[in-house]
């Protein structure tokens, strides 16, 4: 088999193929079988009908085609390897000639993995913002502490802002009840906005026993959309007691003594929060720069699959919250050229970032072990919320190990980059971020090292060869 290839554009290339006709011999064999056992000819057993009388019976046509429809995969494949192509998506493929019993040619159009030349990778530099907590923020969360520690008090007065009432609702439309839409005994905290548009408002100056109607939209059902008669009757109204902060709550709420120690504390996990944030910010910070310094060509094909792909996941948000594209773009303020556009956009850097970190991957010969495998796995069971095993059997079925792989590699690949950029804060200040833990605490950097040592050593004796036994 002979092959070349022929560069069409940076991210699409034409393979053309002469085989000659006795490396169909294979295919041609399998296709003369398969026919045999699906015809009955008087005088042969099924199954061992010899060529000649195949060709008799259904014709030489038949069985060609069915012997070139069989080797062109493999065919493709050879080629593909033959000539280095870094393929991706599935080829246009196109028999130019073909000459019984003497050779077979085609051409394959696909796209491939564009060329790209990386830059010094050491001391990119890029910016973050300062990391800044505020006191309303930390306020903010002792007042959500204090809440989980309040009380719930009856009290006999109209419902107010921010009041714990229990409340029915009964839905209509033209006058008839929509039965998908009556509860009754519902827990609600008014001004939450949990429910339904314009509960909030309809409730309050409500005392216990009191209704009201009034009209919205509902956001889920058959009606969803719709606007529907909505008849709320207030059962109860309670009113939220907070504990004091002092230190006899720190002591109830928490493991410190007194009050400015659970309050340093908050301001202390905030600020790792915002570490976390912070490198969050770097990581994308870092690879938007180095974006902005490589010319990245997108393969048409795979930018389609993406767009589609985004597009099908975002419907599928959308329904599960029940929410339509309207009210979505209406929520982002963009039209939907806006949004094409912006999505379009959005697509063509994930593809240009893939491209990138693979290439920084195959430079730095960074690989994936089992144990990061597995974790990334289990990240992703957590998420899906099934277990480790039920989506490792889901990844093995729907071959997407090497999709987790790649995911993977990619993330080293990626703090690879970041590790070895110039981070600074708007300030000027460089951002550690070697260092940085999960949970937003830095390691100790001897204590890191050492730990580092540890399992390097550990990798070298296990892949050590066995030594064999001493010969007497």
């Amino acid at each position: 088999m002979k092959s070349t290839v022929e560069s069409l554009s940076p991210t699409k290339v034409k393979l053309i193929v002469e085989v000659p006709f006795e490396e169909l011999k294979p295919s041609l064999d399998a296709a003369y079988k398969s026919i045999a056992s699906q015809i009955t000819v008087p005088g042969f057993r099924k199954g061992k009908i010899p060529p000649q009388v195949i060709d008799q019976r259904v014709g030489r046509g038949p069985v060609l085609e069915e012997a070139i429809n069989d080797a062109l995969p493999k065919l493709y494949s050879q080629a593909v390897s033959d000539n280095q192509v870094k393929a991706i998506g599935r080829p246009e493929v196109d028999v130019t000639e073909f000459n019984d019993k003497e050779s077979l040619q085609f051409s394959a159009e696909v796209e491939v993995r564009p060329e790209i030349t990386l830059p010094d990778l050491e001391g990119l530099e890029a910016q973050v913002e300062d990391i800044a907590i505020s006191d309303d923020e930390v306020d903010e969360q002792i007042e959500g502490l204090r809440q989980r520690f309040g009380s719930l008090n009856p009290v006999e007065r109209a419902v107010q802002d921010k009041d714990f009432i229990t409340l029915d609702l009964s839905a209509s439309k033209d006058g008839e009840k929509v039965e998908e839409a009556q509860a009754t005994g519902l827990s609600y905290q008014v001004g939450s906005g949990q429910l339904l548009d314009g509960l909030d408002e309809a409730v309050t100056g409500l005392s216990a026993g009191e209704k009201k109607t009034f009209v919205t939209q509902l956001v889920g059902g058959g009606l969803k959309g719709e606007d529907v008669d909505v008849e709320v009757t207030v059962t109860a109204v309670k009113e939220q007691e907070l504990p004091e902060l002092d230190d006899e709550f720190a002591q109830t709420a928490s493991e410190f003594d007194t009050a400015e120690e659970l309050t340093a504390d908050v301001r202390t996990r905030l600020e790792r929060g915002k570490r976390l944030e912070q490198a969050g910010e770097a990581r994308d910070a870092v690879l938007e720069k180095i974006l902005t310094l490589v010319d990245v060509p997108v393969p048409e094909g795979l930018l389609t699959d993406e767009l589609a792909a985004r597009k099908e996941n975002l419907e599928q948000q959308l329904g599960y919250s029940g929410m339509t594209m309207e009210q979505f773009l209406e929520g982002e303020e963009q039209t939907q050229e806006e949004f094409d556009e912006d999505l379009k956009k959005r697509s063509e850097d994930a593809i240009k970032a893939q491209f990138v970190l693979d290439l920084v991957a195959e430079q730095q010969e960074l690989s994936v072990n089992d144990q990061e495998l597995t974790e990334h796995i289990v990240r992703h069971a957590q998420r899906s919320g099934v277990s480790p095993d039920q989506f490792a059997q889901h990844a093995v079925e729907n071959n997407l190990v090497p999709s987790l792989v790649s995911e993977v590699v990619r993330g080293k690949a990626l703090a690879y980059l970041v590790e070895n950029a110039k981070v600074t804060d708007a300030s000027g200040n460089e951002v550690e971020l070697k260092t940085l833990q999960p949970d937003g605490t830095y390691a100790d950097p001897e204590a890191d090292g050492a730990a580092e040592a540890a399992d390097a050593a550990e990798a070298a004796d296990a892949d050590a060869p066995v030594a064999e036994p001493a010969k007497a």
